[in-house]
């Protein structure tokens, strides 16, 4: 019994110097969960330390200004907390109005990367066509693709590159149906692109349609929150009125509505969302 316990604790002295001593294995993943949202948003060039320092300037303005127009502390850190809070709501909506339009354009894209091929290019001139002849919104992406295989020839590299420029699902899509072709041979690209701009022209209208349905429900919501913390705004004007928030009771019901609008806001969304199409082949 004894010599099973000594070799428990020396197996797991082990492991835990082992844990200080042996390099750690380098993640490809960000560290940080608001890069993934800067890359989806368009705005991968950007450091999370300057969206956090936006946002901190936000909420210290919006503090400050609150402040000095109710003189109630409560009030004003409830405000600014929101405007802390608005540089990533502006950031998200970003990335979704990213992501629909570009759900609107691949269609069109796959459609021209399909004629450069029965035109005869090859695969990577093709897709640098896409820098000129494709939509609007994918041309700065496709511009880089084709400069960095200009630069280096790796066609596998340029495409990976290619993929964190998109930051999109349906982007990753093609990319690796690409890859697989420019892998296997791909006799029968043509055809694979017809087939892929058809499938994705049929989802974007269908989720086109559902998202005008269920946009009643997400400016509703938006509404209900909103409405609460306008009439506290238009009551820091009556200071008389708005210094009872700097009370014990004044901050509970400051605390109560808080928690009551995230809880309402957050379970109207989660009725009325759609599938969010997540980037699985990244």
């Amino acid at each position: 019994m004894g010599a099973v316990l000594g070799l428990g604790v020396g197996v797991g002295l082990v492991l835990i110097a082992c844990a200080f001593v042996l390099p750690r294995p380098v993640s490809r993943e960000p560290r940080l969960l608001l890069q993934p949202l800067l890359a989806r948003a368009g705005l991968a060039d950007v450091r999370p330390a300057g969206l956090v320092a936006v946002s901190a300037a936000c909420g210290l303005i919006s503090f400050v200004a609150v402040q000095v127009l109710s003189r109630t502390a409560p009030v004003a850190l409830a405000f600014g907390a929101i405007g802390g809070y608005l540089p990533f709501a502006v950031l998200r909506g970003r990335a979704r109005r990213r992501q629909r339009e570009f759900a609107e354009v691949w269609p069109e894209a796959v459609d021209n990367l399909a004629s450069g091929i029965r035109a005869g290019l090859a695969l990577p001139e093709a897709l640098a066509g896409l820098a000129v002849r494709g939509p609007e919104p994918l041309r700065a992406s496709f511009a880089a693709f084709s400069l960095d295989y200009q630069a280096s020839g790796r066609f596998v590299d340029a495409l990976d590159r290619l993929k964190e420029r998109l930051a999109d699902p349906v982007g990753d899509r093609v990319v690796e149906a690409l890859r697989v072709a420019r892998e296997v041979g791909g006799g029968d690209l043509g055809r694979l692109l017809r087939s892929l701009s058809s499938f994705l022209r049929d989802d974007a209208r269908t989720r086109s349609e559902l998202e005008s349905r269920q946009a009643w429900t997400i400016n509703g919501a938006r509404l209900a929150v909103a409405a609460p913390w306008l009439v506290l705004l238009m009551l820091s004007f009556q200071r008389d009125v708005i210094g009872r928030y700097a009370t014990g009771a004044g901050v509970v019901v400051l605390l109560g509505g808080a928690g009551m609008c995230a809880a309402a806001y957050w379970l109207m969304m989660r009725i009325g969302r759609l599938p969010v199409e997540r980037r699985i082949l990244r």
